[in-house]
């Protein structure tokens, strides 16, 4: 990984994820993410004892502390139609969304 997201692949991702940024925001939203970048090598450098454990949350949850998990209850929407009637394209209570323009890598 390099140590700094470069202007040229900045505005490679740019082009990829379809985004329109005037000069000033572009540059102030790479700079954030070179920041990112940067507190995740502070972070990598932080020397760990070789059997610590992996982590993924800093308090442990364990079966006892963690509440149940809820049922999940399927409740029809009480007017789909009024909802339906705000989508631009819709067929057969559906809405039709069009197709995102794609290139192939």
């Amino acid at each position: 990984m390099t140590d700094t997201i470069s202007p040229e692949l900045f505005n490679h991702l740019v082009h990829l994820a379809a985004l329109e940024l005037t000069t000033e925001e572009a540059e102030y939203l790479r700079g954030q993410l070179n920041n990112q970048l940067k507190a995740i090598h502070e972070l990598e450098a932080i020397p760990l004892e070789p059997g610590a454990a992996v982590t993924s949350h800093g308090v442990p949850y364990t079966a006892e502390s963690r509440p149940p998990i809820r049922q999940d209850d399927w409740l029809p929407c009480p007017d789909a139609a009024e909802i339906l009637a705000q989508a631009p394209e819709t067929q057969d209570g559906y809405i039709i969304v069009p197709e995102i323009p794609h290139t192939d890598l």
